[in-house]
């Protein structure tokens, strides 16, 4: 199998763009902007979906489903958050085609199907749950209200790239109302936890957890909680976003509920999503120029099996002993793909398989048989072992717990030494344009200035850091006084 892959030093933005196809995770579709998930890419997301889904029920959220339309005065009511997505919104206006009288076999707009009030199509979906809510909710005894839904949304990007930004794309978008201030606060940082935990844990990637700056906020929250990923280009990447919506929407959708005492409150709410988006994460992070490279925690096939044999003899004396070892395999919950296709040459399976970025690779041949051994190959690092077939089981287990805790030792490694401390705006140019990453820089707080650094440089403050120093300076740009650093990088 030739990968003819374009190397990330060549072109990184194609090699991406190459590898999300060709690893057979997605394609572009016939509708401009959206795409195809493969089964193989699906595959990945089932399992992302998975392990999120587990953890939101963990904390208490149930699922819910609510209309993919929202009624456009519904979507007005909360101002901040209609005038955000504005831009980005797909309006249906009619209801009904009919057949053009000047064109035989084409279909017009019905002039006579004009809807009452406009849809529309969902970008994001407060206003339609908010709604919800108002009848949902009428006293202390009805909170907190833990809901979460898996959806798809559209937003009409005008430059869309696989996964990364999609016209239509695939979430999860949680919604939760409570008593208090405090509840709402503590389940905004609860969810950007859980986002953390997730994304550490399974796809092995280091973030930082931080706030947005107002001019970054998601339109309608009070406060915005993220966690920030760098990608191997030196771009950064939002990886999920956590909304303390204050008392928003509750006013603007008149979610009201009866205190303890009988007295009339606004409810206070939080909203939080990670996306399709996550895919495009995993393939930048890790990946290398023969394909992708996936931690086992994700990977729907762990562990392939290729046989090597000349004749049907052999093949058969293979498949036994690598039956046996299948089913050990399994009794762990370890996933095995025996590859005993016999239209592809073993060096084809093995590139595939590499390109596809299965963690472990098994040869086995007859000389394997005799030895009682297997060959065992690693994915991320693409070296080989013999291994006795009595320790095989152990041996297997063991190294997917080390690939995972490996790739996420190499991403940290690069994400520590790709955040660079920068004193003066002239350090801050260098640093961005001829290493790249996060660069730590203070700042004097105002939008004026976050604006004229994003317009000269095009780098945006990523996340104001949680567990920052309090160090006072001056801000690299204006020379103002600074509290604190934060963090400014070129992001996807």
């Amino acid at each position: 199998m030739s990968k003819n892959l374009t190397t990330r030093s060549e072109d990184y933005s194609k090699w991406y763009n190459e590898l999300v196809v060709k690893a057979d995770l997605a394609e572009n579709s016939g509708v401009r902007g959206c795409m195809v998930i493969k089964p193989y890419g699906y595959a990945i997301w089932e399992k992302m979906q998975a392990e999120l889904d587990r953890m939101f029920k963990e904390t208490g959220h149930s699922n819910a489903y609510f209309p993919l339309f929202v009624p456009k005065s519904m979507f007005e009511a909360e101002e901040k958050n209609a005038e955000g997505f504005a831009k980005e919104c797909a309006i249906v206006t009619h209801y009904r085609l009919k057949n053009d009288p000047d064109k035989p076999g084409k279909l017009m707009v019905d002039p006579n199907a004009k809807l009452e009030e406009e849809l529309i199509v969902r970008p994001t979906s407060e206003a339609i749950i908010w709604s919800t809510y108002k009848n949902w909710v009428q006293s202390y005894r009805d909170l907190p209200l833990l809901i979460n839904q898996w959806a798809n949304v559209v937003r009409w990007e005008m430059r869309t790239r696989l996964f990364l930004r999609t016209a239509e794309f695939l979430w999860q978008e949680g919604h939760t109302a409570h008593a208090t201030k405090s509840e709402a606060i503590e389940e905004s940082e609860k969810m950007m936890n859980v986002y953390a935990e997730f994304v550490e844990n399974f796809m092995a990637i280091p973030v930082i957890k931080g706030l947005k700056t107002e001019t970054e906020r998601f339109a309608g929250a009070e406060e915005t909680y993220c966690i920030e990923a760098l990608m191997q280009d030196g771009k950064a990447l939002q990886a999920g976003t956590s909304h303390f919506l204050g008392q928003n929407f509750a006013k603007a959708f008149d979610v009201k509920f009866a205190n303890a005492e009988g007295k009339q409150e606004y409810v206070w709410g939080t909203s939080w999503g990670v996306s399709t988006r996550l895919m495009g994460a995993l393939v930048m992070t890790h990946s290398d120029d023969q394909g992708l490279v996936l931690p086992p925690n994700l990977a729907p096939i762990q562990v392939v099996i290729v046989p090597i044999y000349k004749s049907d003899e052999q093949l058969n004396e293979i498949t036994s002993a690598v039956n046996e070892l299948t089913v050990q395999l399994k009794k762990l919950r370890i996933s095995v793909k025996y590859d005993d296709r016999t239209t592809q040459k073993p060096g084809f399976k093995f590139a595939e398989w590499e390109l596809k970025g299965v963690p472990i690779r098994i040869a086995v041949g007859p000389k394997d048989l005799e030895n009682g051994t297997f060959e065992v190959a690693r994915r991320d690092t693409l070296s080989k072992e013999i291994v006795a077939k009595d320790s095989i089981v152990n041996y297997v287990s063991e190294l997917l717990e080390k690939i995972q805790t490996d790739l996420f030792d190499k991403a940290l490694n690069y994400r520590e030494s790709h955040i660079t401390e920068v004193n003066s705006f002239e350090e801050f140019q260098s640093v961005l344009e001829n290493k790249g990453g996060f660069i730590s820089a203070h700042w004097d707080g105002t939008a004026e200035t976050e604006e004229k650094i994003k317009d000269l440089t095009k780098a945006t403050i990523r996340c104001i850091p949680l567990n920052g120093k309090n160090e006072a300076g001056n801000c690299v740009f204006s020379g103002a006084k600074s509290s604190g650093r934060v963090l400014f990088a070129k992001a996807y």
